[in-house]
C-alpha cells in the first residue's frame, strides 16, 4: 500500500469521529520545502462538509493522526495546509518490501484483459528515415513499453506507406538517371539511394518547369505539363493495372529500402511485432463504407460520392469515398483499423503516434468509427507531437535538407566519443568497450533528450546541449548510474541483510520518498501518454542520489548497519535508474 491509501481511510476515520462528517475525497500534494514535512493534506476542500477554521480542523485532525497511527510522528499547520512528518520505520519497512523486487513499479498484465495496439514509425519508401521519424519511433516505442510496465498487454506495428505517386518519382528518377545502380554496387544503404532519387526527381522537375515558364506557361501549367510529372503519373497508373516490369521495380526499390530500414530500426533500438504495407491496405474500407451507407452512416451525394456529417460534432462534412468508387486515406485508415482489430482478437484500443499536422484526420477517423458501432473506437488515442527542429532550421526532403537518422545516431556517437575523451573517463578500456560506450552515451543523450519534453510541444533539437555531462541530460543520468555500480563492486562485504530500528538522514529519506513514487509515475506517463514524465522523474531522482552521495559516507560509514542500508538503497535506486531508463529504451552502462 502506498502512503495515500494508508492515511486517507485514517483521514476519514478522523473526520468521520470528530466531525460526524464524511469527505468525499482526500487531496494531497507535496510540502513545500519551507516547512517541515514529508506529505499535505489540504484541508481546504473539507470545509464543504465541516464548518470551521481551516487551522483548527487540520490541527485536530493531525492530533488524531499521531495518536492513533505509527505512520505519522508529527505535524504542523500553516493555514489550510496539513503538513505530515512521516516515521522512518514507515520508510524502512517500505524499503524492506522493495527491495527485492526485481521490476519495483512494473504490473504485470491480467489474463483476459484487452490489449493496446501502439502504431509508430510509419514511414515513406521514398527516403530514409530522419529526424522527425526518430522523435516519432521514440515516443511510440517507449509509450509502448511504459503501457506495458503500467500492466497492459501490447502490440507494436507500423503501417508502411509503399504506394503512391512519390514512390513513383523514385523509381522513375532512378530508372531514367541511375544507370543501374544499386546498393551493393554504390555501398549505400538502400534507403539512402532511393532518397537520392528522390531528390534528383525533385531537381529535373523543378528544371523542366523552369524551362516551361521560360517558354511562356504559367507556373501552374508547368507543373501539369512538365514530362517527368506526366512520366511518372503514367507509371502509378501502371503500378494501379500491375504492370510487370513496373511492378518488379517496385519491389526491388522497396527492399531496397526496407533493409535500410532494419538497420536503422536496430540502431535506433526499436522494433515491431506486425509490419503493414499501404498496398495491401489501400482497398480495405470500402466495403464497411457500403455497409455504413446502407446503416445510415454515410451518405451519398450527386456525383456518387460517399461523405459522413460531422456537424454535431463541431465538424464538417467528410469525404470517405470518390464519385468513382475510389478510395481516399479515410477509407484506408477505417479498414485498417478494423484489419488490425480482427488480426488481434484481444485489442481494446490503439494509440496512433502520428505528428500534430494529423489532429484532425484523427478526430474524423475516431468518430467515424464511434458512428459505425465499435466499442473499440471508444479507446482509440492519437499521440499528437509537436515537430522536431535543429537550431539550423527546417527539413524539407525534396530538396534534401534533411536530417538524416543513420547520420544524426553517428553524430551523437562521434560526440560523446569526443566529450568522453576530453573528460578522459576510458581508463582502462579495450577499443570494443569504448566503441559500445560511445554509442550507449550517444543514443542514450539523443533519446532522453528527445523524451524529456512533453510530446505535445514542438522541440529544437541541439545535438552538443544533449550530450553534456551535468544538467538534465541522459549522460548524466547514466553517470550516476555508472557511479552507483562502482559503489557495488567496491562494497566488499555482505549488505544484504535487512535493516531496521535505524534513524535515517534526511537525505536517505528523501530517497525513499522519490522511489516510493515509482510505481505512480508509470502509471501516470501510461494513462497520459507521456514518456516525459519518466524521463523526468529519473532526473530528479538522479539529482536527489548525487545530493545524497556528496551528504553522507557510503563505505566509509563507521557503523556497518548504516553502511549495509546505505549500499543497498544506492542498489535500489540504480535498479530503478534502470527501469526507468528502459522504458525510454535508453541502455546504463556499468562503467563511464
Amino acid at each position: 500500500m502506498t502512503l495515500n491509501q494508508i492515511l486517507t481511510p485514517q483521514i476519514e476515520m478522523a473526520i468521520q469521529q470528530l466531525y460526524g462528517a464524511t469527505v468525499e475525497k482526500v487531496e494531497y500534494q507535496a510540502t513545500r520545502k519551507e516547512f517541515e514535512g514529508d506529505i499535505t493534506v489540504v484541508i481546504f476542500p473539507f470545509l464543504r462538509q465541516i464548518k470551521g477554521n481551516p487551522v483548527e480542523i487540520g490541527t485536530k485532525i493531525g492530533e488524531y493522526l499521531v495518536e492513533n497511527t505509527s505512520v505519522i510522528e508529527r505535524f504542523n499547520v500553516v493555514k489550510g495546509f496539513l503538513n505530515l512528518v512521516v516515521s522512518d520505520s514507515y520508510y524502512i519497512d517500505f524499503f524492506s518490501a522493495i527491495r527485492g523486487e526485481e521490476h519495483f513499479g512494473y504490473v504485470t498484465p491480467t489474463p483476459g484483459d484487452k490489449a493496446v495496439l501502439v502504431e509508430y514509425s510509419s514511414p515513406n519508401t521514398n527516403k530514409p528515415l530522419h529526424l522527425g521519424h526518430v522523435r516519432n519511433n521514440l515516443l511510440g516505442y517507449s509509450v509502448a513499453e511504459i503501457l506495458k510496465a503500467s500492466g497492459k498487454k501490447v502490440y507494436k506495428t507500423q503501417i508502411i506507406n509503399d504506394r503512391g505517386i512519390h514512390i513513383c518519382k523514385s523509381m522513375l528518377a532512378w530508372q531514367k538517371y541511375s544507370n543501374g545502380e544499386t546498393p551493393e554496387s554504390t555501398g549505400l544503404k538502400g534507403d539512402k539511394l532511393v532518397g537520392n532519387y528522390y531528390v534528383k526527381f525533385d531537381v529535373e522537375y523543378k528544371s523542366q518547369i523552369k524551362e516551361l515558364m521560360e517558354q511562356g506557361m504559367t507556373e501552374d501549367e508547368a507543373k501539369k505539363e512538365a514530362p517527368i510529372i506526366k512520366e511518372a503519373k503514367q507509371m502509378l497508373v501502371d503500378w494501379e493495372h500491375n504492370k510487370p516490369e513496373v511492378i518488379e521495380l517496385w519491389k526491388t526499390m522497396n527492399q531496397w529500402v526496407y533493409d535500410g530500414f532494419a538497420v536503422s530500426y536496430k540502431n535506433l533500438g526499436v522494433d515491431f511485432d506486425k509490419v503493414y504495407y499501404e498496398s495491401n491496405t489501400y482497398l480495405l474500407g470500402k466495403d464497411v463504407v457500403e455497409q455504413g451507407l446502407a446503416q445510415g452512416v454515410f451518405f451519398k451525394k450527386e456525383d456518387n460520392s460517399v461523405w459522413i456529417d460531422l456537424t454535431e460534432e463541431g465538424l464538417d462534412e467528410k469525404l470517405v469515398l470518390r464519385g468513382d468508387g475510389t478510395s481516399v486515406y479515410m477509407t484506408q485508415d477505417i479498414g485498417t483499423a478494423i484489419q488490425r482489430v480482427n488480426d488481434f482478437g484481444d485489442v481494446g484500443g490503439m494509440v496512433y503516434t502520428v505528428g500534430n499536422e494529423q489532429d484532425y484526420h484523427f478526430k474524423v477517423l475516431f468518430l467515424i468509427l464511434k458512428r459505425l458501432g465499435f466499442d473499440w473506437a471508444e479507446s482509440l488515442y492519437h499521440l499528437s507531437y509537436g515537430m522536431v527542429e535543429l537550431p539550423s532550421g527546417k527539413m524539407k526532403s525534396r530538396e534534401g535538407t534533411v536530417v538524416d537518422a543513420d547520420d544524426l545516431m553517428q553524430e551523437m556517437t562521434d560526440t560523446a566519443k569526443s566529450i568522453s575523451e576530453e573528460l578522459g573517463k576510458l581508463e582502462g578500456y579495450s577499443e570494443e568497450e569504448r566503441s559500445q560506450l560511445f554509442t550507449t552515451i550517444g543514443l542514450g543523450a539523443l533519446k532522453y533528450f528527445m523524451l524529456k519534453v512533453d510530446p505535445r510541444k514542438g522541440m529544437m533539437f541541439n545535438p552538443k546541449e544533449s550530450v553534456d555531462f551535468a544538467g538534465n541530460t541522459g549522460p548524466f543520468i547514466q553517470y550516476t548510474y555508472a557511479r552507483i555500480q562502482s559503489i557495488l563492486r567496491k562494497a566488499d562485504f555482505d549488505y544484504t541483510a535487512e535493516v531496521k530500528g535505524i534513524t535515517l538522514d534526511p537525505k536517505e529519506k528523501e530517497l525513499l520518498k522519490l522511489l516510493e513514487e515509482f510505481p505512480v509515475v508509470i502509471q501516470d506517463a501510461a494513462r497520459t501518454h507521456s514518456p516525459a514524465l519518466v524521463a523526468n522523474y529519473v532526473y530528479e531522482l538522479v539529482r536527489e542520489y548525487n545530493s545524497f552521495y556528496q551528504t553522507v559516507s557510503i563505505l566509509g560509514e563507521e557503523d556497518t548497519v548504516l553502511r549495509a542500508f546505505r549500499v543497498q538503497l544506492s542498489e535500489k535506486v540504480g535498479m530503478v535508474i534502470k527501469d526507468a531508463f528502459s522504458l525510454l529504451g535508453i541502455a546504463v552502462p556499468d562503467r563511464m
